[in-house]
């Protein structure tokens, strides 16, 4: 699973646009409160992504920071990971059981944020199987991998797909190697699939490489894209994608320092950023933390709640 700076990407873990669902660098998205007619409070600046280790922790902990003007704190909560496995012949999506267990629980764990107006995603990565986002050997293998994901948003009321190209090993298991191609099938597949569903993509890997050179065809069929080292501030650069869609901040909120956190918030907004990505939410009161940041991109503290 993903650490901070991904530990230099090193450490190998074990298993594990169509018009944007989430307003960038404008309102938070409606509340229950806009639901039943009451006014519903809003927010200005980037939109707010928080990764959650479901292993470790809970997602529903998203769902309890308030800034101090009513509005969420996080927009997008993303429940981390899902895999991508090979079973002798084809890419499938695994979920191991805590990911699974987040699913069941949505009455729980996904339905009170979604209340919220907070959108759910679920990252989707490699499990060192061969099997990737990145090389898929033909476009109907790509959109069988598509058609497994959007079953999944489907069955479980969620609201988009990350894709993230690690951990994959290309090449074992006598898989391919990454061809360009992949990853435009892929979203292609998966914006026919799921008209109105956020795809979001974890800028790294071979797929980065494959997309950094696509045409913004491809490129307008995503809503966001994140640089994927924390504690750095590096935009991707994927063609029709603008800076209202990109995070060039990433932190890692239990290993990026709270300075640097905050300095890459400060970032963010003076240079015009829609997003600004945050992973490894904890459970617990984290509030002095995400506060922090929260002063920087909409001048309201959060509250644990």
């Amino acid at each position: 699973m993903k650490k901070s700076m991904k530990f230099g990407i090193v450490a190998a873990i074990a298993a594990m646009v169509a018009a944007p669902l989430v307003p960038s660098a404008a309102t938070a998205a409606p509340t229950a409160a806009a639901a039943a007619g009451t006014a519903a409070a809003t927010k200005s600046g980037p939109t707010s992504i928080a990764y959650v280790e479901v292993n470790n922790d809970q997602l529903a902990n998203v769902g309890r920071y308030t800034l101090s003007g009513g509005a969420n704190a996080f927009d997008v909560a993303i429940i981390f990971a899902a895999n991508i496995n090979w079973n002798g012949s084809k890419a499938v999506l695994v979920n191991n059981d805590k990911v699974q267990a987040t699913l069941d629980n949505a009455a729980t764990q996904i339905r009170p944020l979604q209340a919220k107006g907070i959108k759910v995603s679920l990252s989707v990565l490699g499990n060192h199987q061969g099997a990737g986002i990145a090389n898929f050997p033909t476009q109907a293998a790509a959109s069988d991998f598509a058609s497994q994901i959007a079953a999944t948003v489907s069955k479980y009321g969620l609201d988009g797909v990350d894709l993230d190209d690690e951990y994959s090993d290309y090449g074992a298991n006598g898989t391919p190697q990454p061809n360009q191609q992949s990853i435009g099938w892929l979203i292609t597949a998966l914006r026919a699939q799921m008209p109105g569903k956020l795809i979001s993509f974890y800028d790294i890997g071979p797929a980065s490489s494959s997309l950094s050179q696509s045409s913004s065809t491809i490129g307008s069929k995503l809503d966001y894209a994140w640089n994927p080292y924390y504690g750095t501030y590096s935009a991707p650069s994927i063609p029709g994608l603008g800076k209202d869609r990109l995070s060039a901040a990433a932190v890692d909120i239990q290993n990026t320092s709270q300075s640097t956190a905050v300095s890459l918030a400060q970032r963010t907004k003076a240079d015009g950023y829609g997003v600004f990505m945050t992973y490894n939410l904890p459970g617990g009161d984290k509030s002095a933390y995400v506060s922090a940041l929260t002063q920087k991109l909409y001048g309201q503290a959060a509250s644990y709640r």
